[in-house]
């Protein structure tokens, strides 16, 4: 089950924070699979492999402007979130997951799903969209020039869970991308659905393309979807799960060796 929650507008470092907390509870057992999805105050973020040098802004500019910078441990280089950006972080168990063809999913599978789910998103806006042999992401594909990169992925996974993920453009100012080279591929273009879906007016809002992405992965992942209202609602149903919990060393029955010494205990002695 993938269990969606729409957050809004969230600060960077408390997405980072609840992306630890949730993943504890998740490899825990205590939730299910987690789709948390928001929006971010602009921010810059530089993954395990980035290059510093991918900023092309300076340090007064982006203070100057309110752009935080954060060193995070997902795979990829520098990325942007910002204002009409739909980000999500799925956090999952990536052993309740299957392939098509019954193989337990790996890391590599599960970004395949995630930028098929959100092929198929944009599908759903009669955008195409897909992916570039080598990259990793959804672009569009411009028949005047090199494709447009319309949804930027990058995960971390530890224990087999996730966390991070993707960053969909939807009404992005794109101008804030200048701000770096994305992803580290020089001439790097950039692209959102306002741009691209012939008719604006059938633009969806933030909360409206979080509850369609939720549903995208649903179906991708073969997962029934079930959302949930709140983090109070989420954190409510973890302290539930626990309380039913049996300790771990307390067994559920009695096992019949103990019952037998206990029966020899209870018998009378004879002389």
């Amino acid at each position: 089950m993938i269990q969606p929650l729409y957050l809004g507008r969230v600060d960077y470092t408390e997405g980072l924070r609840l992306q630890a907390e949730i993943a504890a509870l998740v490899g825990e057992g205590r939730l299910c699979n987690v789709l948390l999805l928001l929006e971010h105050p602009p921010v810059l973020t530089l993954g395990r492999n980035a290059n510093r040098s991918n900023i092309l802004a300076s340090d007064e500019l982006l203070a100057h402007r309110g752009v935080a910078v954060h060193e995070i441990n997902r795979g990829g280089d520098v990325t942007y979130h910002g204002p009409g950006q739909l980000v999500g972080y799925p956090i999952f168990d990536l052993r309740t997951l299957r392939t098509a063809s019954g193989i337990r999913m790996g890391p590599v599978e599960f970004v395949r799903g995630m930028e098929e789910a959100l092929i198929r998103l944009c599908g759903s806006f009669g955008v195409r969209a897909g992916c570039i042999r080598g990259l990793t992401g959804v672009w569009c594909p411009d028949g005047n020039g090199p494709e447009r990169k319309i949804a930027a992925i990058g995960i971390h996974v530890a224990r087999g869970i996730t966390s991070h993920g993707f960053a969909f453009n939807l009404t992005t100012n794109l101008a804030d991308f200048a701000l770096i080279v994305p992803c580290g591929i020089a001439g790097h273009a950039v692209t959102s659905l306002r741009l691209e879906v012939k008719n604006t007016q059938e633009l969806p809002s933030l909360e409206e393309l979080a509850r369609q992405a939720a549903q995208s992965f649903g179906q991708l992942f073969n997962e029934p979807v079930r959302p949930v209202e709140s983090l109070a609602a989420l954190r409510a149903q973890a302290a539930s799960a626990a309380r039913q919990s049996p300790a771990e060393d307390t067994p559920l029955q009695t096992p019949p060796e103990v019952e037998r010494l206990r029966g020899s205990a209870e018998r009378p002695l004879r002389a």
